[in-house]
């Protein structure tokens, strides 16, 4: 949405992706107005032809690991700090523990040193006084000690470089998270593979055929497939909603008692068969003898119509206004039996019914739409996915999915006092 107005994402601003699939996008998923999680899209890309992203999820109440380090300014001691800045590396933790003992080392080892050049300073000045070789030694007397200072010097053991590597390496994985934007300065040239793409192309997901073998294409087994099946995991969709300012979310859950719900339901199967019969009623009823009145043909027609039969019955209850009037959605697939005596066999209608209750507690229907697989091409088949404040309003609206022939779609609707508005209501 954009002033006000909605837009179709996939093509919004689509150079060369979709605007509400950029890279670092963030989206807060909803069920019935109750944050789940927060999305953040990490690749878009395309699957037949339809953009899509990938991204990582982050549960409700889940610390995220990337921000459990805190930033802490590092410690550089300068000798002069009035000079010019000096690039240095970054200490290990226990930098500031070692620093005395590494003082003291360089310490002990400026001493060594100027003992060596004394010791070297006096024996020139020995070799050039003397003009005759010493005496030798009687035997039986200790080496001398040129002898011994021939000797090399034991080296020093290579364990503590090896240790500071492993706490370098320690740091360097430990190192405090800072500004995400700040530059970094790394050494060689940079890696030119590990560039993120414009977009990437998916891989189509193949679906499994009951009682087809994937490798073959034979049916041997339907043990295999429905195996498969049931290994793949089921598709949750969650409304999510990308917006850095907007009201804060709220339930949209009308509370009610197991009576209360039950009683609505009911209610709402009446006025669903009673839709289904008024829209059919005309169609299936038997021609009224010539002797009779047309009034009273009717009447004995529509009192002779059998009740349709329902099945997969979903009744959701909503507050949308924060108001305590209910907002009832019923999803079901209804079946209607033959009359005038013809067995013929009719398909079942998946019919989706919306209504509300006025001040007297009554229902008034808002919206009514009745499909079949052989009528798509007309009137789409209504999939309630959740309430949700499209628009920022504070105010709930319908999500739905419109199935038709050749696609499908997404379309919100705004409940008003008397039928559904549609916000916006795309095609394939």
């Amino acid at each position: 949405m954009m002033d006000g107005k909605f837009y179709d994402a996939s093509s919004y601003k689509a150079a060369p992706v979709p605007m509400a699939l950029d890279f670092g996008i963030v989206y807060e998923g909803f069920r019935t107005g109750v944050s789940q999680g927060v999305f953040t899209i990490t690749q878009p890309g395309q699957l037949n032809h339809t953009w899509i992203a990938e991204g990582k999820w982050l549960p409700a109440g889940a610390i995220d690991p990337t921000k459990q380090k805190k930033y802490a300014a590092p410690v550089i001691a300068d000798d002069d700090k009035d000079g010019r800045p000096v690039l240095h590396r970054r200490a290990p933790p226990e930098a500031d523990g070692g620093t005395e003992s590494k003082s003291s080392d360089k310490d002990k080892d400026k001493d060594k040193d100027k003992d060596k050049n004394g010791d070297t300073a006096k024996d020139q000045q020995k070799s050039t006084a003397a003009t005759s070789p010493p005496p030798a030694p009687p035997s039986g007397a200790p080496a001398p000690a040129e002898t011994a200072k021939a000797s090399p010097p034991p080296e020093s053991p290579k364990a503590p470089a090896s240790a500071s590597a492993t706490n370098a390496s320690a740091s360097k994985d430990e190192e405090p998270i800072g500004d995400p934007n700040r530059p970094r300065l790394r050494r060689g040239k940079p890696d030119t593979t590990q560039h993120e793409e414009p977009f990437a192309t998916f891989a189509p997901v193949t679906e499994v055929v009951p009682g087809v073998s994937a490798a073959s294409g034979a049916g041997k087994s339907d043990a295999t497939a429905k195996d498969s099946a049931a290994a793949a995991p089921p598709v949750v969709l969650i409304p999510a909603i990308s917006d850095a300012g907007g009201p804060d979310p709220r339930s949209y859950t009308y509370d009610l008692k197991p009576v209360e719900e039950a009683i609505y339901r009911n209610k709402m199967l009446e006025l669903a068969a009673t839709q289904l019969l008024g829209s059919t009623g005309t169609k299936q009823a038997s021609p009224a003898p010539k002797k009779v009145s047309a009034s009273r043909s009717a009447g004995k027609s529509a009192a002779k119509l059998p009740s349709p039969t329902f099945d997969n019955v979903t009744l959701r209850i909503f507050d949308l206004s924060s108001s305590n009037e209910p907002v009832l959605i019923l999803s079901a697939k209804a079946q209607l039996p033959a009359t005038g005596g013809s067995e013929t066999y009719a398909e079942p209608k998946e019919i989706t019914l919306i209504a509300r209750t006025n001040l007297e507690g009554e229902l008034r229907k808002l919206f009514f739409a009745q499909t079949d697989s052989r009528h798509l091409d007309v009137t789409p088949r209504m999939e309630l996915i959740d309430a949700v404040d499209a628009d920022g309003d504070g105010r709930g609206e319908l999500l739905f999915r419109r199935t038709f022939d050749d696609g499908s779609a997404y379309a919100i609707y705004r409940v008003t006092a008397d039928r559904l508005w549609p916000l916006y209501e795309p095609t394939p």
